[in-house]
């Protein structure tokens, strides 16, 4: 019985995740993830007390420490030891950008979230953001002071140097593939991050 439960509330996950990828929160119904999961709209709120907004959050909140685990990876197993800043810095940079291949169904959740923002709950905002993004910014911002405490970075500020080096390695990726749902070429992708890297350290590297 606990088995078939927990597969019925996979579906209904799997269902909405799909629709609000494609359809955005607002146009989604509860009728439509039921179609897709298979399953009638009462089940899903017996799963789902509040229905559509509750799924909602959960499904973007997962996402986001999903995200949240893989990119703590790549600054543990990039940043770890620095031995050639510049390439170093390049093989990070192409890592950071991988999950946008690697996790196709959240970053079209990204893709609704923000065509949507001012229409969406901002308790679920704020949750998406502590779960995922925020997160992953101060752990890489405390690396990047190790950097400057290293004396390979020149900052007082390491939390804005990291935004401005996110912003050149993968703000044209990011923009130009519409999250991940367009992929731009390995070689394309290599070059930008590279030139990204490039230009921080134009800013940031100590004269």
């Amino acid at each position: 019985m606990a088995g078939r439960l927990m597969e019925k509330r996979e579906a209904i996950m799997r269902g909405a995740r799909t629709v609000f990828g494609r359809d955005g929160y607002t146009r989604t119904s509860v009728d439509a993830i039921a179609k897709e999961a298979g399953v009638s709209t009462r089940t899903i709120y017996n799963h789902f007390e509040n229905g559509k907004a509750e799924l909602f959050r959960i499904i973007v909140e997962e996402g986001a420490v999903q995200i949240h685990d893989a990119q703590l990876d790549v600054i543990d197993r990039w940043l770890r030891k620095i031995t050639d800043l510049e390439a170093d810095l390049i093989d990070f940079g192409r890592a950071w950008v991988e999950p946008l291949n690697v996790f196709p169904d959240h970053f079209a959740l990204v893709r609704q979230l923000r065509a949507e923002v001012g229409h969406l709950p901002p308790e679920l905002l704020k949750a998406w953001d502590e779960a995922g993004p925020r997160r992953v910014e101060r752990a890489l911002a405390e690396r990047f002071q190790g950097l400057v405490d290293d004396g390979l970075l020149e900052t007082d500020d390491a939390r804005r140097a990291v935004m401005h080096f996110l912003h050149l390695i993968s703000g044209e990726i990011i923009d130009r593939s519409y999250y991940g749902a367009l992929p731009l070429p390995r070689d394309e992708v290599d070059g930008l991050v590279a030139s990204g890297v490039r230009a921080f350290l134009r800013g940031y590297q100590p004269r």
